[in-house]
């Protein structure tokens, strides 16, 4: 198994959802692949601490500030000039 093919499936991997060879051969890419093992530890450890936390509501002046930025970005991006926001 190549490393972009374990990328591929890492999702499913994580989620449980894969048929009993693929994921074995998955875990066998994993015990000698150090990169892919990495990505798959750090995956694991980010779902599970965003999880357990607790949500957090942004006051709207914030919000609405973010919004107008991420959508500033989107449109000059989506018009080929990127700006700085």
């Amino acid at each position: 198994m190549k490393c972009s093919e374990f990328l591929q499936e890492l999702t499913n991997y994580l989620d449980g959802v894969l048929d009993d060879r693929t994921k074995a051969e998955l875990e066998d890419h994993l015990a000698w692949c150090h990169n892919c093992y990495v990505v798959c530890d750090t995956t694991k450890k980010t779902i599970e601490i965003y999880r357990d936390s607790q949500h957090c509501e942004l006051p709207d002046d914030l919000r609405n500030r973010l919004r107008s930025a991420i959508m500033a970005k989107f449109e000059a991006q989506k018009k080929g000039h990127p700006r700085q926001v």
